[in-house]
């Protein structure tokens, strides 16, 4: 990936991959309140193509926020494959694997450019995914730490 186009490209499609995860995972769970953060999330992730199909066509720019907390969580647990029955504690570690991945893929895109518009957006992408796997990690912290 050299071009700008190439690298919106990219990120383009990984949204479009992380909106058809969160769909299947949202068709696999075995709550309802986990099928709607699920199915939000999907929409989250389509919304972000939408941005970024708008600043390849020069239509949009995206301002990055402030740094976000990181809790950590997803640092120290074991991968989880989607099954046709995936528990809630599955899915809350799936998403936040996910979206850590995401945030180092965008981190890394937003080191290699030089200063501008495009920098921005992709750092501002890169805070998204930050917040998302946040709210997992804490949603894992209230709901699957404190049971166990």
């Amino acid at each position: 990936m050299n071009t700008i186009e190439e690298i919106l490209d990219y990120a383009i499609d990984q949204e479009q991959q992380a909106a058809d995860f969160y769909a299947l995972v949202a068709s696999n769970v075995d709550t309802a309140r986990m099928k709607k953060i699920m199915e939000d999330f999907s929409e989250e992730e389509l919304r972000h193509k939408q941005i970024l199909q708008s600043v390849k066509q020069g239509d949009k720019t995206l301002t990055p926020e402030k740094e976000v907390l990181d809790l950590k969580i997803s640092d120290y647990l074991v991968e989880v494959d989607v099954h046709d029955k995936i528990t809630y504690q599955d899915a809350l570690i799936i998403a936040m694997k996910r979206e850590r991945a995401a945030y180092e893929l965008y981190s890394n895109m937003a080191e290699k450019l030089p200063e501008g518009q495009l920098k921005e957006v992709i750092q501002g992408l890169a805070i998204e995914e930050a917040k998302h796997k946040l709210f997992f990690e804490s949603e894992y912290d209230d709901r699957v730490l404190i049971d166990n």
